[in-house]
């Protein structure tokens, strides 16, 4: 697909789906406009801070969109920031974040860019790669107080959690103010047509925008997306809350996760991690038309196709039908070291809710006891018993956890 074989207008259609807010529809659809008469494509920018080393579906949301620009024939520019994560984006936050040393950013930054590449094209045609390191370490003092002109205090402290922290009397440090002066600079630097990012960066996209102007430059159109609500239903999807899916999680959990959302989320994940078009999604999403789980099995299998590919999905339909309507184990079931709490001769000796923590099933001894109690969790065939006493198991042994969660127990002595 490139901007030769698609209308402005259908570039429009695409490139909006989903979207949040624009900065602006008129400045986006001039903007290719323009784009397609010089016959060059736009420039459009996603800036990401490498404080953190794997990438979820959460942050799946821009990269697809990024990668809906480069299917439409333009150019992705991938903003690493190397430098900027010294300092960590306040966004959101209620605290500033710790620094990190250069080695940790590195590493990260290695591990993002290689998941980041399960999405976007990563053609070095359609794909550029800028560490802000290469310009932001080079700004004199001279540089940085002409930036700093551009804002002023009260500007800068409107930003929402900035009011909360002051509110609170929690501390704001002085590169925190910073940051989003820097990420806009990113945009004055590398000439972005266009800037990319979630809702909860609007705030420093827009100021972006306003600094391009003030270098004479043309402003960059600002796309933001929704954040992606997790597993939970509630929540962002955030490794520190437990309630995402990792793009390199095996297909199995991926597959099995994807079938826990509530009902209600499915137009949402659907229309921001799938290219299932807008009318067919209602369609799907209807429970006159289509049951739910059948609804969620597509889009169980949407998103393993596009992580692994259509035949893993496949399989993993069938292993999840035979595991739910069969009450049948997985054929390639987990294998589960596990150290014994003691030894009763040649048997191994394990505390029940200690067994039951240790295979992931619960997070505290009191949830494992509630969950046996309620004959949620079986050795084998049988409820296991909330009982005090300790369990001896045995090689091959099965603990689950419902229909949908086993392991094959392999005890080892102390």
């Amino acid at each position: 697909m490139s901007t030769t074989t698609l209308s402005i207008d259908d570039q429009m259609d695409l490139l909006l789906r989903g979207a949040a807010e624009v900065y602006t529809k008129d400045d986006l659809h001039k903007r290719l406009q323009k784009a397609a008469a010089a016959g060059r494509p736009l420039r459009v920018k996603l800036g990401l801070d490498p404080t953190a080393p794997d990438i979820h579906l959460g942050h799946t949301v821009v990269l697809r969109k990024l990668r809906q620009f480069q299917d439409c024939g333009h150019k992705a520019v991938l903003i690493i920031g190397d430098f900027t994560a010294r300092i960590g984006d306040p966004s959101g936050k209620t605290k500033a974040r710790p620094a990190l040393d250069e080695e940790t950013i590195k590493a990260n930054a290695e591990t993002y860019f290689q998941q980041a590449g399960h999405v976007l094209d990563t053609d070095p045609a359609k794909l550029e790669v800028v560490y802000n390191s290469t310009f932001l370490s080079k700004l004199g003092l001279a540089d940085i107080l002409r930036l700093t002109s551009h804002i002023t205090v009260a500007q800068m402290l409107q930003r929402e959690n900035f009011k909360e922290r002051m509110k609170s009397e929690v501390d704001i440090i002085m590169t925190e103010l910073m940051y989003p002066l820097m990420q806009g600079y990113d945009s004055v630097a590398i000439d972005a047509d266009v800037e990319l990012g979630g809702t909860d960066q609007t705030f420093n996209n827009l100021l972006g925008r306003d600094l391009m102007a003030r270098y004479n430059k043309p402003r960059q159109i600002v796309i933001v997306m929704p954040i992606l609500r997790g597993l939970d239903g509630h929540d962002k999807m955030s490794k520190s809350l437990g309630n995402y899916i990792g793009v390199t999680e095996n297909s199995q959990d991926m597959f099995g996760k994807t079938m826990r959302i509530a009902d209600e989320q499915m137009q949402e994940w659907y229309t921001l991690l799938t290219e299932i078009p807008a009318e067919e999604i209602k369609q799907v999403v209807d429970g006159s038309k289509t049951h739910p789980r059948d609804a969620k099995v597509r889009l169980a299998k949407q998103i393993v196709s596009t992580y692994y590919d259509a035949a893993k999905a496949d399989e993993e339909e069938q292993l999840w039908q035979k595991v739910m309507r069969e009450g049948e184990l997985r054929d390639d079931i987990k294998e589960l070291a596990v150290t014994a709490d003691s030894m009763d001769g040649d048997a191994y000796m394990f505390d029940r809710a200690g067994l039951v923590m240790a295979c992931d099933f619960a997070k505290s001894k009191s949830e494992a006891r509630r969950l046996m109690s309620q004959g949620g969790i079986k050795l084998n065939d049988d409820a296991l018993a909330a009982e005090q006493e300790p369990i001896a198991i045995k090689e091959g042994d099965v603990l689950r956890r419902g229909k949908r969660q086993a392991v094959k127990l392999m005890p080892k002595g102390n």
